[in-house]
């Protein structure tokens, strides 16, 4: 799966998924960029979305993306890799199009 990680999300998370192509908005060259213009950019190269941004699902009109979106409840690095096999979980099981909300103890 190729896995676009947000700039809010830290890149150590990639270490997680290993099994899949991980890049970041910043290596992209995608840095500033307005949510709804990262969305469909995203859309045309990678199949997964990871953001930690809570408001992406209000900001944003997701009826109709491809794209499959797991937003993380924070971007705090320790409790992502503590819970990693709860986001490799989300990972394998969402659905293109699904926005997967996952609260991370």
């Amino acid at each position: 799966m190729k896995i676009l990680l947000d700039e809010c999300v830290p890149w150590p998370m990639n270490r997680l998924l290993r099994q899949h192509s991980i890049t970041s908005v910043q290596a992209q060259g995608w840095s500033g960029v307005r949510n709804s213009e990262l969305l469909r950019r995203a859309e045309a190269e990678f199949d997964l979305f990871i953001t930690s941004d809570q408001n992406i699902r209000y900001q944003q009109n997701l009826a109709g993306k491809r794209i499959a979106i797991i937003e993380l409840s924070t971007n705090d690095l320790r409790r992502i890799v503590a819970t990693a096999a709860l986001i490799e979980e989300a990972v394998d099981k969402v659905q293109p199009g699904e926005l997967r909300r996952l609260e991370i103890p």
